[in-house]
Parts: C-alpha cells; structure tokens; sequence
C-alpha cells in the first residue's frame, strides 16, 4: 500500500448524522451564510404557514422580530401533528424539526400543492440556530419542545390546555458562529410578507418589530384583490392608461392560473411570474405561455379591426410588453423547477395552460372594451416605431466603428486577457480619475471606461434615446450581451468581463451618476444585477498621514479610530478626497483596485418588484411622489455630503 492510499483510510470517511450536514456545509441548503440567507431562515418558516393558508386551513400569519434578535413566526393553521410517527417511533414533530425530507408536502393528500417541496426547511432552520423552541396547538391542547443547534432537548410534552385555534408557533434564534450579520432588516422581511399577501388574496400576514421597545412597528397586509392590487401596487407611481388591470382568475387541467395586467406609459417592461408562491425570477413555461399568448391575442384583434395602417405590419413580443406590468402566478401539484434555488419553472403542460386562459380571457376583454383596446394597440405601435428607430441608430454605430478601429469604443483601455471569468470593467468617473485608473491598474485583466458626465436616465427615455446617447452605447459595446427590449434575450455566452465595478466619487455627483448606471443596469441587462456581476467599488474618504505613517479611512467610523490609535490629531495631516482624481495611480491600485486590498459592493436582486418599484419613484416623472419618499426618508440619512 501506498503512503498515500494509508493517508486516505477508511477512518477519513466521515458520517454526519441528524442536521450535521447542514451546519458543516449550510449554504448547500439556503445559498449562503450572509443577510440575504439568514432572512431565507424566516422565508421557510413563513412559506409553511403560508402551505397550510393555500391548502385552505389558515388565515392569518405573523411575524415578530423580538428585542433578543430571535424570530417568531405564529399562523393559525392546524398545527404540526404531535403524535407518534409510525416508522421513526417518535413525535411527528420532532421527525419534522429535526429530520432532513421530512414534512407533509410528499403526500398530495396533505397539500394539493406547496412551495416547500423538498422537506428541508423548517429543519434547516433549526440545524442552523442557536436555540430554537415550538408550540404546537391541537385538539384543545398545548405541545412544546425546545432545541439547541438542532438537537431536542427534551421530548414533545403537553404542557396545557387552550381555547384558542389549532396552530404553530416557532421562534429560533440564528446562529452567531455561521451567520456573519444576525441583525434582520424589518424593510425586507416586510417586502416578502407583502408579496406573500399579494399572491394569497384575503390572507392576513402581520408584521411587528419588537427591537427597539419604545420604536415598537406594526404593519398588516391583506389584499382583497389578490395580485391585481400587486400590479396597481407596482404601477403606483406611474400613468397607467387604463382605469384599473385586467384580472384573470380559471383553472384548467388542475392548474389554477391567476393573471393580472396593465398599461403605463413608462418605456420599461415589468412582468412578475410565480409558481406556487415561488418568485420564478428566471421565468419558466409559464411566462412564455403569458408572452406567446399576449403576442398573437393583440395582434389578431388589431387586424381583425383594422387598427394596422399597413397590411402585414406585426407587432413585436418587445413591441407589446413595452409599458406593461403584468403578474403571472399559477398553482401546480408537482412543480418542476431547474435547480434547488426553484428560479425558473419547467413544466412543459404550464405553457399551453397560460397560453390558453390569457388567450381566450384577453381576448374577450378587448372585444368587451374597444376604446381601451384602441389605446393599448396605439401604444405598442408607439413601441414599434422607436424601437425601429433604435435598430437603425445601432446598425449606423456599428457601420461607424467598423470604419474605426474595431468595434471596442476607442476610450476602452482594455485588459490582455480573453477569458471573461478573470476579468473586470471599470466604469470610471470623468478623465481624470480615469487616466490614474488606466496608469495604477492590472493591466492583464482589469479594463478600464471612463464615462464624461452623467448618463441618460433610462427610466424617461425611449429605446431610440438611449441608444443615440453615447456614453450608453459605448457600455453596451464594452459589455458585450446586447440590450433589453432590441436584441431579445440577452447573450450572457458572450459577456466580456465577470466583474462590472463602478468605480465613481464619494460625493453627491458621484452618488447620483452610480444611480443612473444601476437604473441602466437594472432596465436594460437585469441578469447581470440578478446574476451578481455588478458592484460598487468604495474608494476611501479620508488619508492620514503622521510622520511616515500613512493609513487610509473609508468613514468617520475608521478615521476616528485610525486618530485615537495615533494618539489624537498632533502632528496629523488629514486629506478629505472629493473626487477619484485627487489620487495618484499607486494610491488608486492599492486603496480600490487591489484584489488583495480593497472593498467592493456587490449588488444583489432580492425583490424585484420592491426594486421596479422603488426605481420608478426615484427616477421616474412624479416628482411628487419622489419628494414624499425624501420626507418619509430623511431621517434615516446618516452621512450626507453638502
């Protein structure tokens, strides 16, 4: 034998027993240890309530942040059953607290249909806190158990009586020692709830913060209106042409298929697809059925009256969900999702389904209401005609940079090395801090773009405007996926760098253009906001120099800290950088262009519709609205640079 076949014996091999596998390796089961996956903690529990409410045994959920940094989470289903499990010999409960596959949702007897389909939820939500207790109401009576890191530590015990509804209640604290941030953000944990009211039209979720005891918050959803109330929720802030959505509630073939929808006269395109609760981000069979279905329906009333000034003039799929919002949720006993982040829906029965019910419902409104149906053809012709005049305004720059020297814009200094998974774009403010970024950088796999001023603001502009504003264009050429509402799906086989840094100055102007980039990013290459391909670079505010030493601050925080470790401000320079430029090329590289040094932001897309939405406000027409976020807002501001 080998020394290496001795090294690696038998007693290498590990067994992980109960939840073991879930603390050694926890992002296997909720996408990673961060904010985003210890709020996926709360998500779990809260999706089973919300199977029992779909199932039709619950009305009412709520979820408490307490002052300890623990959660709960109270529904008024018919509680986790208690009794004994007939092959694991012990109560059901703890088989569903602290066995891996375990639950209801394998049984279509159980739950027509859930969300929760593997049975891994509520148990990795144990495995993965620091204690955890629940208290099960049934029959009149009151079960209890509690758990430490997912181990019971006494059996299931009645411990009283009660007159209240059946129901669950479980509260558990995460764990310190694998989440690096155990502070819930109220705001986002209240987005998801909202949602979840949405898509459960009658259901009562109540959200309370409990943190702060003289700040005590409450807020309720409940939405009569189901997913048409989302939709006017998420058009809130725009004009819709329309005087309320277009509702659609059939079943067919056991599918029950909701469809909501209306018109604005925005430019962007915002359609919501779930599946059994599920925010499908990445769409599936049934957001392809809804844009087949949308796509033939308004074309065939349209040539049916003759709305066409010119026969055989067709509308685009691009052409008529321009200004749409439009939520697509359906209900399937046996999802098919493509992998364990259940993103996108593959069902291949779902399209047709969607396809048939939007078809024939569309298709009976328009016929129902021809001065509506006027205005909606109108505004995909609209649609139709600048987005021929941006296909022309590409294929001019593309016929120009042939003539010049590649297709590459010429202010791109480009990396040397071809393999995208290695490289990175910077988008730099103004020439200056650009020529320090091309000077300082790594030339074989950082690019840099430096951008004159501040880009359009896509969320106003027609496609054929933002394509004739050259800064735009010289990004999507630098990019190299093409852009939303032209090149129909975006080609991310052919994006040219993994990382996408916006690399701006730490002031108002910079503040303002890194929103103008994200608002492009967002409307026009979502995937790679969805994907994680964009980021913020945090170049430092402050340096300080004493003597030979010399440190750098990327808030008052740290150059506070940085002054107390120097023994106060004796004998200490202080430079406050206003702009990228101010630095030199080796200050640059080793404060916000080293890999090894520096702090990038990366930007997720956690909530969709929250985002549209909060885009809209910010950057859409209704000043309005805009300055009443402000007001609302302005307390919250901790530094703000005048």
């Amino acid at each position: 034998m080998t020394t290496a076949e001795q090294q690696y014996s038998a007693d290498k091999i590990q067994v992980l027993k109960g939840l073991e596998a879930v603390r050694k390796r926890p992002a296997m089961y909720i996408g990673d240890t961060s904010t985003r996956g210890m709020h996926h903690l709360i998500y779990e529990v809260v999706d089973n309530s919300i199977d029992e409410a779909m199932a039709g045994f619950c009305d009412y959920i709520e979820v408490i942040l307490n002052e300890d940094g623990s959660v709960t989470v109270r529904d008024e289903g018919r509680g986790i059953p208690v009794d004994q499990h007939p092959t694991e010999k012990k109560s059901a409960l703890e088989v569903v607290m602290t066995v891996l596959h375990a639950g209801g949702k394998f049984d279509r007897a159980t739950y027509k249909v859930s969300g929760g389909l593997h049975g891994v939820g509520v148990s990795v939500v144990n495995a993965l806190s620091e204690w955890c207790w629940v208290e099960v109401r049934r029959s009149k009576k009151l079960f209890k158990q509690e758990y430490q890191f997912g181990i019971p530590q006494t059996p299931v015990r009645e411990i009283g009586s009660t007159r209240r509804r059946n129901g669950t209640i479980t509260c558990f604290k995460p764990d310190t020692s694998i989440f690096n941030n155990t502070r819930f953000s109220f705001t986002a944990v209240c987005e998801r709830l909202r949602e979840l009211a949405f898509l459960n039209k009658k259901l009562q979720i109540k959200a309370v913060d409990n943190r702060t005891p003289d700040q005590k918050r409450e807020i309720e959803f409940c939405y009569t209106g189901g997913i048409a109330e989302f939709v006017e929720y998420i058009d809130e802030n725009r004009n819709s042409i329309q005087n309320k959505p277009i509702y659609i509630e059939k079943e067919r073939e056991g599918v029950p298929v909701e469809i909501a929808l209306q018109y604005n006269d925005s430019y962007s395109e915002s359609i919501f697809t779930f599946a059994n609760n599920i925010n499908t981000i990445e769409g599936g069979t049934h957001l392809i059925g809804f844009k087949t279905a949308l796509t033939r329906t308004l074309n065939n009333y349209a040539i049916r009256n003759n709305l066409y000034k010119n026969s055989g003039f067709s509308l685009s799929g691009e052409d008529v969900r321009e200004g749409l919002t439009a939520v697509v949720s359906i209900k399937v006993a046996e999802p098919q999702f493509e992998g364990q982040t259940k993103t996108k829906l593959g069902n291949s029965e779902v399209k047709g389904i969607v396809e048939s019910v939007l078809g024939e419902s569309l298709n009976e409104y328009l016929e129902e209401h021809p001065p509506i149906a006027k205005r909606i053809i109108e505004k995909c012709q609209t649609a139709a005609r600048a987005r021929d005049a941006a296909r022309k305004a590409k294929e001019l720059t593309r016929r120009k940079s042939a003539l010049d020297s590649g297709t590459l814009p010429g202010k791109l200094a480009d990396c040397s090395i071809n393999d995208p998974e290695h490289c990175e774009l910077y988008l730099v403010e103004g020439d200056s801090a650009g020529g320090s970024a091309k000077q300082g950088r790594d030339r074989r796999f950082q690019a840099i773009l430096p951008l004159r001023g501040k880009i359009l603001n896509v969320e106003k502009a027609s496609l054929d405007r933002i394509l004739t504003n050259e800064e735009i264009r010289t990004i999507i050429f630098a990019v190299g996926i093409g852009v939303a509402g032209l090149d129909g799906e975006l080609e991310m086989n052919k994006l040219r760098y993994n990382k996408i840094i916006i690399m701006t100055d730490a002031d108002i102007d910079g503040a303002h253009i890194r929103t103008l980039l994200l608002t492009f990013f967002f409307r026009q290459m979502q995937p790679l906001v969805r994907l994680g391909h964009i980021y913020i670079a945090q170049p430092p505010l402050y340096r300080i120099k004493k003597g030979k030493e010399e440190h750098y601050a990327y808030d008052d925080d740290e150059r506070n800290n940085i002054l107390h470790r120097l023994n106060g401000a004796s004998g200490v320079a202080i430079n406050r950088y206003k702009g990228l430029g101010e630095m030199n090329p080796d200050q640059l590289w080793a404060t916000t262009m080293d890999p090894a040094k520096r702090t990038l932001k990366r930007i997720t897309l956690e909530d969709v519709a929250a985002a549209d939405r909060m885009f809209t406000i910010l950057m859409g027409d209704s000043v309005e609205n805009r300055r009443a976020f402000i007001e609302e807002n302005a307390k919250y501001v901790q530094n703000l640079d005048v």
